[in-house]
């Protein structure tokens, strides 16, 4: 080999390993990928004699990352078909082209991994006699593309690390909404069941018994959406709650109070469906409201049903409301009130048919007087046997509550 190919040749092999310098030491540096994909375009534009080159990456789709000399905007172009059969580095005149912009270029080269299919880097030398280093462009490829998808894999474990910790943080946030302890007397009895779509749900029951002992509140409610965010908005909701229902003796102050607090947070983006009720043990008397929400039933003292309706509509989609009525049921002594969200009665089976009202009538008449956990439990279960094996597309969540206040 003549002196002056010899030195040719030991300046191509510096170059090389100083452009794999280059881009390792940027790999490392942490540099964005716009820079990484920036770098790489220099060493081939300024080392290699190429007039026109285009990189096609796959991420969700093939995109054009890098492109230069082309009378073709790329960016804008899908990769040809033709080409997602090619296994080693072919002149583009052997490839049968859909897309005729692609006969720009001379060569195809794919960049592999592992076997798995990465890129595509299109070239075009500067005159036909030139010789391209293409094993160098392949190994400089392969280095920068692999170094990128590793970024994004640890950026997108770190995204879901993120998300978990919300998630876990959502949950805790979730699970204080409920009330720790139902009460469980003669007199009164209240048993819950809860179990989100999700990881977390957007339901929320309460108990509140009231200063003056004499009464007590049940509320059931639903915000539009699932996950973290209804979670949060559902929290608010509790905490609203919570702090007016001091004045729950006056059941429609506390739905203005809600809807205006709902209405201030949500910005008219979310909504809540909700069912209050409050029982007076000294006047027999059961006042309630209900916002949009599925009618609770009530079972006064016998196996037959009667739903709570009277209300206004949902909360944090008008403010003020543009109507709202109290219902109000009187004498009542020993009865049971079942609250439930949608996700029951919207449970589907197989054949797209719903669960439906009439069906839960049917079975809580049938059950009536029974054992509340025996209830639940038998519920579930006709749900389970409902559905055959269909998931169930919402939270479900329901609430029993048993008086007897006969003595009272």
């Amino acid at each position: 080999m003549k002196e002056e190919d010899l030195q040719k040749k030991i300046y191509e092999k510096e170059m090389e390993l100083n452009a794999l310098l280059e881009i390792t030491q940027a790999v490392n540096n942490n540099l964005p990928e716009e820079d990484i994909y920036k770098i790489y375009m220099f060493i081939l534009r300024a080392n290699l004699s190429i007039s026109k080159m285009a990189l096609y990456v796959l991420e969700e789709e093939w995109e054009c990352k890098v492109q230069f000399g082309t009378s073709k905007d790329f960016t804008t172009v899908e990769v040809d078909e033709g080409c997602l059969q090619i296994n080693d580095t072919t002149q583009v005149s052997n490839i049968d082209l859909q897309v005729s912009c692609f006969s720009e270029f001379d060569i195809i080269i794919p960049i592999k991994h592992k076997n798995r299919l990465l890129a595509f880097v299109f070239i075009k030398a500067n005159n036909a006699d030139d010789e391209v280093d293409t094993t160098f462009i392949q190994a400089l490829s392969n280095v920068i593309l692999v170094a990128i998808e590793n970024k994004r894999l640890a950026r997108k474990q770190l995204e879901q690390q993120a998300i978990q910790r919300d998630i876990e943080i959502a949950r805790n946030v979730q699970n204080y909404l409920f009330p720790k302890n139902l009460p469980r007397t003669e007199q009164l009895e209240i048993a819950a069941f809860y179990q989100p779509c999700r990881t977390v749900g957007g339901d929320y029951y309460d108990y509140i018994p009231l200063e003056s002992e004499n009464q007590f509140v049940v509320a059931i409610a639903d915000v539009s959406g699932k996950g973290v965010p209804a979670a949060i908005l559902m929290s608010n909701f509790q905490a609203a709650l919570r702090t007016v229902s001091r004045t729950a003796e006056n059941p429609k102050k506390v739905i203005e109070e809600l809807n205006f607090q709902l209405a201030q947070s949500a910005n008219g983006e979310n909504f809540i469906t909700f069912f209050l009720a409050v029982y007076d043990y000294g006047t027999k008397e059961l006042r309630y409201i209900n916002c949009g929400h599925n009618p609770p039933i009530l079972m006064n003292g016998k196996a037959k049903a009667e739903k709570l309706e009277e209300g206004t509509t949902i909360l944090g989609a008008f403010e003020p409301l543009p109507f709202l009525n109290m219902g109000s049921v009187k004498n009542l002594e020993e009865f049971s009130l079942f609250l439930f969200t949608d996700g029951l009665t919207e449970t589907f089976d197989a054949n797209e048919e719903e669960y439906g009202t009439e069906r839960l009538e049917k079975y809580l008449e049938s059950q009536y007087g029974q054992p509340l956990e025996d209830i639940h439990g038998g519920l579930i279960q006709e749900l389970n046997d409902f559905r055959s094996g269909r998931s169930f597309d919402d939270d479900l969540t329901f609430l029993s509550c048993r008086v007897k206040n006969g003595t009272a």
